[in-house]
């Protein structure tokens, strides 16, 4: 141990401490009370510090998982999810997990052991260029060199993860830093700004109403907060406003409220992207307006012929930005949703029963498909949905399972949806391990493809390590499922590189330690639901689904068909 530094004169008298206690005090100072990750001898100080430390290290079996457990917990809570991994292949693993936190607009911060600082530059064993390989996912990425500073950093990086449009952030922690001792002050965590709506552009935001006959609200983003949401709910029906949500932001309004008229993005309504082309006055408040959510850009144009434009974000100039606003407002969901509360109409709107209709064309694509399989996801996700607690977490990744959750699971008040905007797979179940954690006293429900499942499905083992219960249905048509149905639409069938060989998910789960159980019929699901649900533990459900099965309503036989009359009209009389 090195000889503590001595303490200026005048300067207040601190403890010695290592670097890697250093880094957990200022981990407890900024609130947080768990952490992810996959120990390495790169930050063994760290490690040795957390053991008398009042925060939980949950140990997971893979960085990647560890990652999005972290991001799930950033999404889940509103503040920095944070993951800790090795040098090298631990922290490269890590990488797609910050891409989702990138793009999705979550807070998090991602600590990386290093090699120590006289190895630098010299290809050492498990060397790693931090900025260059993080430096376009990251907010910020940075290097602790000298472990006085390490307060001054931590608050840094969780202030910057936490403000503006939210996101990733990395530090590296060179091994030999976090064995120094130094006497150092504690940090102040930074307050992060709201921003504010001022009366000059509320004014205008209703004058544009006044103007408007076909309005539509869209909401996005991520700085939600519970009071935020109940005040945009109490606006937008004050004003009987149409209110849409972007990619997998179904929790921003309740499902049940009369102004909900559905999500956008990949599967969203027809009737609803026909909505989208005929507004005149779009209002989107959190996020704005990108490809997912146009459709390409093409339920919005981008050359100003398009409906008027009122843009609430958290910073001036997100990634990517193409529509130019009418009206920008500088502030976060929270101080918008405030204001905009007590802006009232002061008579009968002219799209009232324009949002009604909206509003019943949702209903009814929200409707359960019936398919005539032996095991049919329409009733298994109607009866899932009945179920369901109000306050219900539910998660899953990318791929075509994740349509029966989207479409048919509601979320009111209270529920919450986890799932990454990026299309990240393998995200389903550690974000349930996360949320079953931070919530304990939630239900968490996962939802997973066969394919998304076995990216990360090893997770379930830092479930039971855990001792949390979350609830995951896997879906198990042996095939990469959206992929297949790409193939099936431009290749019809010349199936290559989307088969999958599958094991026993039940029986996999039962030797994690966790409930399994397998259902073929609709009839099995619902009790097979009470018994997991009861077991006590972590519980996995696989539902064996027909291979031709990839959608509702969509099989391959369905395409396929399609294919052959869609050639035969075009085919030339003989």
């Amino acid at each position: 141990m090195t000889t503590p530094r001595p303490v200026p004169t005048g300067a207040p008298s601190h403890p010695p401490r290592t670097g890697g206690q250093v880094l957990v005090d200022q981990l407890l100072r900024h609130g947080v009370d768990v952490a992810y990750g996959v120990p390495g001898e790169s930050y063994l100080a760290v490690l040795d510090a957390l053991h008398d430390a009042p925060l939980r290290l949950v140990v997971c079996r893979h960085e990647g998982g560890a990652g999005y457990m972290a991001e799930a917990h950033g999404k889940l809570t509103g503040r920095p999810g944070v993951c800790f991994t090795t040098r090298g292949p631990g922290a490269a693993n890590a990488l797609v997990a910050l891409h989702t936190a990138y793009q999705d607009a979550t807070p998090l911060v991602l600590f990386v052991g290093l090699v120590p600082r006289g190895h630098t530059d010299r290809a050492s064993f498990q060397e790693l260029d931090l900025r260059g390989t993080f430096g376009a996912s990251a907010k910020l990425v940075e290097t602790v060199e000298d472990a006085e500073r390490i307060p001054e950093y931590v608050t840094r990086a969780f202030a910057a993860a936490a403000g503006g449009r939210p996101g990733p952030v990395v530090l590296g922690l060179p091994e030999d830093m976090l064995t120094d001792t130094v006497r150092v002050a504690d940090a102040v965590p930074a307050p992060l700004p709201e921003g504010s709506v001022s009366q000059n552009e509320l004014t205008v935001l209703e004058a544009l109403l006044g103007a408007a006959e076909r309005p539509l609200v869209l909401l996005g983003g991520s700085r939600w907060t519970e009071a935020a949401r109940a005040d945009v709910r109490e606006w937008a029906e004050a004003w009987e406003l149409p209110v849409a949500v972007d990619f997998r932001c179904q929790d921003l309004l309740d499902n049940d409220s009369p102004c909900y008229v559905g999500p956008l993005g990949y599967g969203r309504a027809r009737t609803l992207a026909d909505r989208v082309r005929a507004a005149d006055l779009v209002i989107a408040l959190g996020a704005a307006p990108g490809d997912v959510l146009t459709d390409g850009f093409r339920l919005l144009p981008p050359d100003g012929t398009g409906p008027r434009l009122v843009q609430a974000l958290p910073e001036a100039q997100p990634p990517g930005a193409l529509y130019v606003p009418d009206l920008a407002l500088l502030a976060a969901p929270a101080a918008v949703a405030r204001a905009l509360r007590g802006l009232l109409p002061t008579r009968p709107v002219p799209w009232a029963t324009r949002t009604k209709e909206d509003r019943a064309a949702y209903l009814a694509h929200r409707a359960p498909v019936r398919d005539a399989d032996a095991l049919d996801l329409g009733t298994v996700f109607e009866t899932l949905r009945d179920r369901l607690p109000a306050d219900a977490v539910v998660t899953f990744g990318a791929g075509n399972h994740a349509v029966w959750a989207q479409r048919f699971l509601t979320h009111t008040a209270g529920g919450r949806q986890l799932s990454p905007r990026n299309g990240a797979m393998g995200y389903g179940v550690p974000a349930a391990v996360a949320a079953a954690i931070a919530a304990p006293d939630r239900q968490v429900v996962s939802v997973a493809g066969d394919g998304c499942f076995l990216m990360n499905g090893q997770e379930l083992a830092t479930a039971v390590a855990e001792g949390v219960r979350p609830l995951i249905l896997v879906l198990n048509n042996s095939c990469y499922g959206t992929i297949r149905q790409h193939q099936e639409r431009h290749h019809p069938g010349r199936v290559s590189g989307t088969a999958l060989v599958n094991p026993d998910f039940a029986a996999l789960a039962r030797a994690f330690g966790a409930h399994g159980e397998t259902v073929t019929t609709t009839e099995e699901f619902a009790p097979a639901l009470t018994r997991s649900l009861a077991s006590g533990t972590a519980a996995l459900i696989q539902l064996k689904v027909p291979e031709n099965r990839l959608a509702p309503g969509v099989t391959v036989t369905d395409i396929r068909e399609r294919a052959g009359r869609h050639r035969g009209a075009a085919a030339p009389a003989r």
